[in-house]
């Protein structure tokens, strides 16, 4: 496998800058997913990685080798699509060998052979080798889509949202299967998807990109307890983050959305903060936000069953705090409850900046 690099890529289609100095490296071995809003640059970013556009200033590099202005053919990296580009007319069998039938391959037909056998047997489609692809499901289209990528050996996989065409429950299931396909291959993926869901689950590491530009890089449990910035913080995590209006003074933080004052101390993640800005922003996670017997006031103004667990939109004031509580816990809309922060898990934006105070 291969290590892949970005360094400072920009690309422009006419007045449109699709990437703003994108600097991003793929680990060797590592599943790295870009993830970002519909235009963000995500599929772009795939694109002159694969040597099919080529960037208007910067530099990308394939295990520490230049690969600009390298052809596509040249790069040895395997490019899984959103729509999985079967022939029609071909059985899966075929569809398999196909690149490595192409004048630049030439490999014999005893290898391709033996290679369709292993891959087919990992990827368990051997009972499908004879069919067409209008007789496969849409999971046995995306794994001979896969399986066709794996027979050329490749440095890198490149996979553009593979998985957007499935519905939710293959969905999940395709996931677990890729994710331990990767561990197995021990193979560096650098996939693209727009659900922040996808992400977590199966990224090693997140890259957060938006308007061509990356936000934050980290584990997925980095990037959603100290998101990088508000975008980061708004985009990754449902239901959506709070995000409540604070003021400094003196070692004190006075939130009036919520009507309390507590000291700067109070807070872990502040401690080390030189310089706080004289308005800051509050962020917590709903699940951050607890049910206790002696905290604040809310009233119950909403709940949302989702089955595992329930979404409470609680009435401070003007303000509706989203909470996030266990099935078995009995409210009632208009019920009127106390309830507390985490306050370690508590994170701080300056809104001028809209970065992290870290």
């Amino acid at each position: 496998m291969a290590e892949v690099l970005l360094e400072n890529v920009v690309k422009n289609f006419g007045k449109i800058k699709a990437l703003r100095g994108v600097h991003v490296e793929v680990k060797d071995g590592e599943f790295l997913v870009l993830l970002g809003p519909t235009g963000a640059g995500k599929t772009t970013t795939l694109r002159i990685v694969s040597g099919l556009e080529e960037p208007d200033e910067g530099k990308v590099y394939i295990d520490g080798v230049l690969m600009n202005g390298v052809a596509p053919r040249d790069r040895n990296c395997a490019f899984v699509f959103q729509n999985y580009i079967l022939y029609p007319h071909m059985t899966v069998y075929d569809n398999l060998a196909f690149p490595l039938r192409s004048k630049m391959w030439k490999v014999e037909e005893d290898e391709i052979r033996r290679r369709i056998e292993k891959i087919s047997s990992v990827l368990k489609i051997q009972h499908l080798l004879k069919r067409k692809p209008d007789r496969l499901s849409g999971g046995e289209q995306q794994r001979v889509a896969l399986g066709r990528a794996m027979v050329r050996n490749p440095k890198v996989f490149l996979m553009d949202e593979p998985l957007s065409n499935l519905d939710a429950k293959l969905r999940e299931e395709m996931r677990v299967e890729l994710k331990s396909l990767q561990k197995n291959l021990n193979a560096t993926f650098f996939f693209v998807t727009h659900d922040h869901v996808e992400a977590m689950t199966l990224g090693d590491r997140v890259a957060v990109l938006n308007q061509g530009m990356v936000m934050q890089v980290g584990s997925p449990e980095e990037v959603y307890a100290r998101p990088g910035n508000l975008f980061v913080a708004r985009f990754i995590g449902a239901p959506e983050i709070n995000l409540l209006a604070g003021e400094t003074e003196a070692d004190r933080i006075h939130c009036d959305a919520l009507g309390v004052s507590w000291k700067v101390g109070d807070f872990p993640f502040l401690r080390e903060v030189n310089g706080i800005p004289k308005k800051v922003l509050l962020g917590v996670r709903p699940e951050d936000v607890v049910l206790a017997k002696d905290g604040q006031k809310g009233e119950v103004y909403l709940i949302e069953d989702l089955g595992v667990d329930k979404i409470v939109r609680l009435k401070v004031g003007e303000t509706l705090l989203r909470v996030r509580v266990s099935q078995e816990t009995t409210l009632r809309v208009g019920e009127v409850i106390s309830y507390d922060l985490r306050k370690d898990k508590v994170v701080f934006f300056d809104p001028m900046t809209e970065k992290i105070l870290a």
